[in-house]
């Protein structure tokens, strides 16, 4: 039976609609019409004009019908997570503050889809500032269970079915937890790979641009359209677009490090079960190579490092938000702020060494490796909206700019998914899709399998 088109891929998308078998505007219909369903209970968007989002949609089938090339992503909606600027919709940043704030023109990353024929769906929910005090989005498997942040309404829209593709951003873990928690594919790619222009700034040795699909095809696409290139970008240009190896060679196993990392003790009984299973189940294929592997001693120290430069970085980038507008800055906001005014400069200088040491470190360690396999979370999304998650790894890949995409493996105990990590080394992004591909083929990625 035919597929109702927001139930599409985009890859299956684009195929149907260059095939001319749907139109961008019967897609954009079917997604709008998802959104006016599921929307009120979900609440994953903080800005949707359908009468605009159509318009685009229309758009780009007035390229089609002249013969025009429409670009790579052909006429698929993408959700904006609310903290990129975009020239036509509000940007609010998940804060009072800045209700109804339109910078007037376009983060990079929404002109490159633009450029590529996508359509502009509207703004989702973010956390405030994209850190952690929640938004209301809620699970779209369980009400009374967080999305997880910050993120939030980008991975409930893709895991909702109101659109295909979204647009995240990762600081700690803000991508690969909400896509662990809805049961999406969440690509955190290498530091520096994809342009942070027109984007609300954390920190800046920390934030990435993210993306959350349905499908390990997704990633691909959405990789391709929004990474820099050439030699404009020498360090891109050299280990990605000059990359002969990112193929894997005839012939030789897939090695992979099974990493439980620090935080192995605050994970499920039945997540660590899982994935203990999983890694044993792929070292039965011929073609994969487990073995299981310790961080140095250096990243158990890595928490706190990454507290100690995310929270002096915010108490400098927002002192005039929460001296302004106390009274619209929530108080875990402030709290964070609060602990970065007692951490001197020195000390953040100090982070940022610790920093690039850590980066350095895992760098030489992850050499002999073409991934890592860790959990995306602790388990299933914890219960309460504004609900606290467990200690995870997701920071230790943030922290050291590598490449992490979360798998939607699982489903726990409740009923709920939740996801693998697998973890490259910088810049071998394609490598990493590669090796998804693979155990695709192999029928390797069960999605959402039960314990």
């Amino acid at each position: 039976m035919k597929k109702t088109p927001n139930l599409l891929t985009a890859t299956e998308a684009v195929r149907e609609i260059r095939n001319g078998n749907l139109t961008a505007t019967e897609l954009m219909r079917a997604c709008a019409d998802r959104i006016g369903e599921v929307e009120p209970a979900i609440k994953a968007w903080a800005y949707f004009d359908e009468e605009l989002a159509m318009n685009y949609a229309q758009a780009v089938d007035h390229k089609l019908s002249g013969n025009k090339t429409p670009g790579r992503l052909c006429g698929i909606p993408v959700g904006i997570k609310d903290i990129f600027n975009t020239k036509d919709m509000p940007t609010c940043m998940g804060s009072p503050i800045w209700e109804d704030f339109t910078p007037g023109n376009d983060a990079r990353v929404v002109s490159y889809l633009k450029w590529a024929g996508a359509v502009i769906a509207g703004k989702t929910v973010t956390a405030e500032f994209a850190v952690h005090h929640p938004g209301p989005t809620i699970n779209p498997h369980n009400s009374n269970h967080t999305p997880g942040t910050s993120s939030s309404g980008s991975a409930a829209a893709v895991a909702a079915y109101m659109v295909p593709l979204s647009l995240g951003t990762q600081t700690a873990g803000s991508t690969i937890r909400p896509a662990s928690n809805c049961g999406i594919f969440g690509f955190k790619p290498s530091f520096g790979l994809i342009p942070r222009t027109g984007i609300l700034k954390t920190l800046d040795t920390l934030d990435h641009v993210s993306f959350l699909t349905r499908s390990v095809e997704d990633l691909r696409l959405m990789l391709d359209t929004l990474r820099v290139r050439g030699s404009n970008h020498p360090y891109v240009y050299k280990n990605i677009d000059c990359d002969n190896e990112a193929t894997r060679t005839p012939g030789r196993p897939y090695k992979i490090g099974f990493v439980k990392t620090p935080v192995w003790r605050y994970a499920e009984g039945y997540a660590q079960n899982a994935l203990v299973a999983y890694a044993e189940a792929l070292s039965q294929h011929p073609e994969i190579t487990i073995e299981e592997v310790e961080l140095p001693l250096l990243f158990n120290e890595v928490h706190a490092i990454h507290e100690k430069i995310y929270t002096k970085a915010l108490s400098y980038y927002f002192r005039d938000e929460v001296t302004q507008h106390s009274d619209k800055i929530s108080k875990w906001f402030k709290s964070m702020v609060d602990c970065g005014q007692k951490i001197s400069p020195e000390d953040y200088r100090r982070g940022l060494q610790q920093q690039n040491s850590l980066i350095n470190e895992l760098d030489g360690f992850i050499r002999d490796y073409d991934a890592l396999l860790s959990l995306s979370t602790a388990g299933e999304a914890p219960l309460g909206l504004d609900a606290e998650s467990k200690p995870d790894s997701c920071l230790i890949w943030t922290l050291c700019h590598v490449p992490a995409i979360s798998i939607p493996l699982f489903k726990g105990p409740k009923g709920l998914p939740f996801g693998v990590q697998v973890i490259g080394r910088r810049y071998s992004d394609y490598r990493l899709l590669n090796l998804l591909d693979s155990l695709h083929q192999w029928d390797l990625l069960q999605l959402w399998a039960d314990l």
